[in-house]
């Protein structure tokens, strides 16, 4: 037995509790095998089997578990996956983890796979770091599914897809294109939530005829520029984090609740781009009730007010701030402030933002004509803020000043900001809106 198996072993036995004489009762062993095997389920199947070592009463317990989890390690191969899945007698399995990185395993990988699929699995995780697999034509047929993330996989099926039963399905770093999308989508009559991780090839994004989905999450990367278009009519939730250009929002008018971003390391050269997109992605987000923008979105933002860019008119009630409080985002703060009448309740979370960028950013506005003549006429609440000069109540008084019907502000600081707190508890009690702190 190795030292972390050892070590894995005397955990769950250190945890036995102690009879009053000072002897050792085995309490946890007395337990019914669903709970031990429930117990189980919480460590790496290679820590489960250690248990056996513990007693006589231990050692089949593992068989039993409703999970299995084959993570990559030094001492994961094969032969150990075999052995393990050839002494596995539970009838149903609820979890299914497979993450290998090894051009030897992909002969067994199907086997692996149909062994799952043959006990029902219910969730499954499969991250395949092999190049030249593509998955069998069974795996798209499972009434049983109900959870599915696939990492770093060839999402292409040359069938027809059958998921009946998922509900959440995550693609990370897959290859799967508009029409492979299209064929799973049309596989899947009852999900719920969708997740793209750096998934490039997707161009459109058609989900109206998923009339159950109600959560959309998509990360783009910085290399490529993933799905252009997203199309759904449903979804009650967008998390959309994006580089470069931002997608072209067709019809999310079921929509209760965006959380939006940009990620990009050139946002100084692309502002002026980038802010027609931006804008339009506003026009179809201005009926949505909670809203989150971070710091690179309100600086794209406060360059399209510098420039005198019009606003759409918001339907927001909460509203999320995630940023450094300074200069560069306050323009489109305030437009957006101003804009937004309905507005209750408003969280301002300060993140830690890429003082490189800004600067760029800023080189950027003076070489703008524009520019200078604006900067000349701002007001004086828009001075170069940061923490250093110590103006977070001057942004609280400019929030306040710029809001009708706010009732509740949370701040959420870091270290940076707590210094500020009697400042802002006296502006609290001056004014009608509650002003709430907490740290992280």
């Amino acid at each position: 037995m190795t030292d972390v198996s050892a070590t894995a072993a005397r955990r769950i036995r250190s945890r036995h509790c102690h009879g009053g004489d000072g002897v050792v009762v085995d309490t946890i062993s007395g337990l019914p095998d669903v709970i031990l095997q429930h117990i189980l389920t919480f460590i790496p199947t290679k820590y489960a089997i250690t248990t056996s070592l513990l007693s006589k009463r231990w050692r089949h317990v593992w068989c039993d578990t409703p999970s299995l989890s084959f993570k990559s390690s030094p001492t994961l191969n094969a032969a150990c996956i075999n052995q393990t899945l050839t002494l596995y007698t539970a009838p149903k399995m609820m979890h299914f983890l497979l993450d290998i990185n090894e051009k030897d395993d992909v002969p067994h990988i199907d086997r692996w796979i149909k062994f799952a699929m043959s006990r029902n699995v219910e969730n499954m995780f499969l991250s395949l770091w092999v190049d030249k697999y593509s998955f069998p034509e069974f795996l798209y047929v499972s009434s049983s599914l109900k959870q599915l993330t696939l990492k770093h996989c060839d999402t292409s099926p040359k069938c027809s897809v059958s998921w009946t039963s998922l509900k959440n399905l995550s693609l990370v770093k897959c290859g799967v294109s508009d029409e492979s999308m299209a064929k799973i989508l049309s596989g899947c009559p009852v999900l719920e939530c969708l997740t793209f991780n750096h998934c490039d090839e997707l161009s459109n994004l058609d989900l109206s005829r998923s009339l159950r989905l109600r959560t959309l999450v998509v990360e783009r990367s910085s290399s490529a520029t993933g799905p252009k278009d997203i199309n759904a009519p449903h979804i009650h939730y967008l998390y959309l984090r994006y580089s470069q250009f931002p997608c072209s929002l067709v019809d999310v008018s079921s929509l209760t609740e965006a959380n939006v971003n940009i990620c990009t390391n050139e946002l100084s050269y692309n502002a002026r781009l980038l802010q027609p997109a931006v804008m339009d992605m506003l026009e179809k987000l201005q009926h949505v009730e909670k809203l989150t923008f971070a710091g690179n979105l309100l600086q794209v933002l406060s360059v399209a007010q510098l420039r005198g860019v019009p606003f759409p008119m918001f339907k927001v009630k909460a509203l999320t701030l995630k940023t450094r409080i300074f200069h560069y985002i306050i323009p489109g703060i305030r437009r957006v402030l101003q804009n937004s009448d309905d507005l209750k309740k408003l969280t301002v979370h300060t993140i830690h933002c890429d003082i490189k960028l800004a600067k760029r950013l800023d080189h950027y506005l003076a070489f703008q004509a524009f520019n200078k003549a604006q900067l000349r006429r701002r007001p004086k609440d828009a001075v170069h803020w940061d923490v250093k000069s110590k103006h977070l109540p001057l942004f609280v008084e400019l929030v306040l000043k710029n809001t009708k019907t706010l009732d509740k502000m949370f701040l959420v600081l870091d270290h940076r900001y707590r210094m500020f707190r009697k400042i802002i508890g006296t502006l609290s009690r001056n004014d009608k809106v509650s002003i709430s702190l907490d740290s992280y």
